[in-house]
C-alpha cells in the first residue's frame, strides 16, 4: 500500500476573547494537520502540535519541503521504517521543535492508515487496551487581564466541578505572589469537595522562584507540578524533586527517544508527559514507553492540540501500561483543554466530550473519528 499524496492543512482562528498563559498572549488557535492518501484509497489524518505561540507554518514547510521527498511512494505500513528514515535524513537541522513536530503528524497519521487496513483501532496495534476510559482533567485557569485575577479563577474552578470535572490543572507563572494568592482563591472554592488540583507554569521561573511557589503550594496535595523550570534546566528539575514534596511533571517540550533518556536518566521527573504531535507521533511514543518504563518513571501524555491529536493522545492512553503495577494502581488521565478552540470542538464529526466524569475511548479503526472537511475550508488559513 503505497503512500501517494500528501495534504497539509493549516487552520487558524482568531479568538473573541485572548487568553495568557505564562509566556505570553494567545490571540488565535490553530493547527498544522497531515493528510496522506494511499493508492488503496485509504486516508489517515496526523497533527503537528503548534508549541506555545509558534506559527503553524514552520512545521507545515517542514512536512512540505524535508518530509515529504522521504515518504511519497513508501508502503504505508513500514512505519517504524519510515519514522527512522525521516530522522535520520533531518538529524542534522532537526532532533528537536518543529522538524520533530512535523515527523509527528506523518507518523500519526501513518498510524490511523494501520488501523483502517486492518480494521482496528490503533491502541489494538499498540498491543491492546489496558483501559477503555480515561478520567479528564480540566486544563484552564488562563488570564484574560494578567494579575489579580484570584476571584475570577475560583469562580470558574467551580464552573469546572458542575461541568463534571474534579481534577483541574490552574495555569501558574505570573509571578509567584500573584500565583500563590489565585491558589488560595481556587482552594478556597474547592474545598470540602471531592477536587484534586495540579498547577502548571510553563517553565515561567528560574529554580529559586520555582523552588518557593512549590513549597507554598504543598499544603493543597498536588497531583504533578509541571514544567516548574526551563526544559533546559534538567538539574533544575531535579532539584525540585528533590526539595519538595509533590510529584514533579514534564516533556512536553522533550522530544523523541533520545531527549528523554537524558531527562529520564537524571531522575528528573516523577511523570513524563511527550506529546504525540511534537514528541516524534506514536512510533516515538513507543519509545518512550520503554525508557520510562525502565526507569519506574509514569507516562501521562500532554495534548493541547486539535481533536486529532485529541485522538490519538486516547488511543495511547489506552495502550500504556502502569509504571508501578499494584491491585490499584494510579491511573494516567487525560488533558481536556477547556478554553475556546473550535478545532477541537467542530474538526470531527463526533466530538470528544466528558461524560459524567469519563472520557470514553474511541474503538473505530485508527484513530477511531472522522474529519469534518467543511470546518477544514472553514478555517483555512
Amino acid at each position: 500500500m503505497k503512500i501517494q499524496q500528501l495534504n497539509i492543512h493549516v487552520l487558524k482562528s482568531p479568538l473573541a476573547e485572548p487568553f495568557a498563559f505564562s509566556q505570553g498572549w494567545v490571540r488565535q488557535r490553530s493547527a498544522t494537520l497531515v493528510e496522506i492518501v494511499t493508492d488503496e484509497g485509504i486516508t489517515g489524518w496526523g497533527e503537528a502540535f503548534a508549541q506555545g505561540l509558534e506559527p503553524p507554518e514552520i512545521a507545515a514547510t517542514v512536512i512540505d519541503k524535508a518530509l515529504r521527498p522521504l515518504v511519497t511512494g513508501a508502503d504505508a505500513l513500514d512505519i517504524e521504517v519510515l519514522w527512522h528514515r525521516m530522522y535520520h535524513m533531518t538529524r542534522d537541522y532537526g532532533r528537536k521543535g518543529s522538524v520533530v513536530a512535523g515527523i509527528s503528524a506523518v507518523d500519526m497519521a501513518l498510524w490511523d492508515i494501520a488501523g483502517k487496513f486492518h480494521g482496528l483501532p490503533v491502541y489494538k496495534l499498540l498491543g491492546g487496551a489496558f483501559r477503555e476510559r480515561v478520567q479528564p482533567y480540566a486544563t484552564g485557569f488562563y488570564r484574560v487581564k494578567g494579575q489579580g485575577e484570584a476571584a475570577r479563577l475560583a469562580d470558574e474552578a467551580i464552573r469546572h466541578f458542575e461541568a463534571g470535572f474534579s481534577l483541574m490543572k490552574v495555569k501558574l507563572g505570573y509571578g509567584v505572589d500573584d500565583d500563590i494568592a489565585c491558589m488560595r482563591g481556587i482552594g478556597s472554592a474547592v474545598q470540602g469537595k471531592p477536587v484534586r488540583l495540579l498547577v502548571d507554569t510553563n517553565h515561567a521561573y528560574g529554580r529559586a522562584e520555582a523552588l518557593r511557589l512549590g513549597r507554598a503550594l504543598e499544603e493543597y496535595d498536588l497531583r504533578w507540578y509541571e514544567e516548574p523550570v526551563v526544559p533546559e534546566d534538567v538539574r533544575g528539575y531535579v532539584e525540585m524533586r528533590q526539595k519538595l514534596s509533590m510529584p514533579i511533571a514534564g516533556g512536553e517540550n522533550e522530544h523523541t527517544l533520545f531527549g528523554f533518556r537524558e531527562l529520564l536518566g537524571a531522575d528528573a521527573v516523577d511523570i513524563a508527559q511527550p506529546d504525540l504531535g511534537s514528541c516524534g507521533g506514536i512510533t516515538a511514543g513507543r519509545h518512550i514507553i520503554a525508557l520510562a518504563q525502565a526507569h519506574g518513571v509514569q507516562i501521562n501524555p500532554h495534548v493541547w492540540g486539535s481533536a486529532i491529536a485529541q485522538a490519538a493522545s486516547l488511543q495511547f492512553i489506552a495502550a500504556l501500561p502502569h509504571a508501578h503495577h499494584s491491585l490499584y494502581p494510579q491511573e494516567p488521565i487525560f488533558e481536556y483543554d477547556r478554553s475556546s478552540h473550535p478545532f477541537r470542538e467542530q474538526l470531527i464529526t463526533k466530538p470528544i466530550h466528558q461524560v459524567g466524569g469519563w472520557v470514553e475511548i474511541p474503538s473505530a479503526p485508527g484513530l477511531g473519528v472522522e474529519v469534518d472537511r467543511t470546518v477544514l475550508e472553514k478555517f483555512r488559513a
